[in-house]
């Protein structure tokens, strides 16, 4: 079993709608394949929902993806653009260092693309 040490994990909570299109755009653009997209409910605390009661939330995405520790930097700065996290409620991104991550590689099996 192969163990990489030197990996950052990057997570992303983002507004529906904004987590696939970023994740297509990392493997086009940047080459990275390990990630992966999970949804949640929640409001943030100074939104006009946060005001009108319990109940009221709103679906969010979270993108989360393991990459070398040498490229964590250029990674975050292209998701923090790419999934427009700069502008109000447009989500939260962060990043931690991993002790160890395993890889996890599919098969190639004929004739899929």
């Amino acid at each position: 079993m192969q163990v990489n040490t030197r990996q950052k994990l990057i997570t992303c909570i983002l507004p529906c709608g904004i987590a696939f299109p970023v994740m297509e755009k990392l493997k086009q653009e940047k080459a990275i394949i390990t990630a992966t997209i999970n949804y949640a409910r929640g409001m943030g605390k100074l939104t006009p929902l946060a005001y009108r009661g319990v109940g009221e939330q709103t679906e969010k995405e979270i993108l989360q993806l393991v990459i070398p520790a040498e490229r964590g930097d250029e990674i975050f700065e292209y998701i923090y653009i790419t999934a427009d996290i700069n502008r109000p409620h447009g989500g939260i991104i962060y990043m931690s260092t991993l002790q160890m991550a395993t890889p996890f590689v599919l098969p190639d099996l004929p004739g899929e693309e």
